[in-house]
């Protein structure tokens, strides 16, 4: 891959998102950086953080909500969805470890070349709303 150019916007891109851990969205990160670069467009937004996660830098998480979320945390590890308030957070499980033994395994036929791990539910601040299901 060529040299990339450094670029101010992307590096505002990353910084933000390296004091997140709710792992945002892509308009989330706009809003947070057009604080410094007003005139930044969406459009530009999008790119680099695609281009941070092709690169490696960060990790793009699709929890089926039809939005890409982003995480500076690049390391394997599971993530949790609320299904009250869609937020997105890190889970501390060794669920990955055990799954980590078949990248590069062939199992039915199929390499397995890595995982994603997703859980789902009611996240602890929605479970202490009055009107929450226990």
């Amino acid at each position: 891959m060529p040299a990339i150019k450094y670029s101010r916007q992307r590096e505002a891109v990353k910084r933000y998102l390296m004091t997140r851990r709710d792992h945002p969205t892509a308009e989330a990160v706009y809003s947070a950086v057009r604080d410094e670069f007003p005139n930044i467009s969406l459009g530009t937004v999008y790119r680099n953080l695609s281009l941070l996660a092709d690169l490696g830098e960060i990790a793009r998480i699709r929890v089926g909500d039809g939005l890409d979320h982003f995480d500076p945390d690049t390391h394997p590890h599971a993530h949790f969805v609320c299904t009250e308030c869609g937020g997105v957070s890190d889970l501390h499980t060794d669920v990955c470890s055990a799954l980590d033994a078949l990248d590069g395994q062939t199992v039915d036929g199929s390499l397995v070349t890595g995982h994603a791990v997703l859980f789902y539910g009611i996240c602890g601040k929605c479970r202490g709303k009055p009107d929450s299901p226990s």
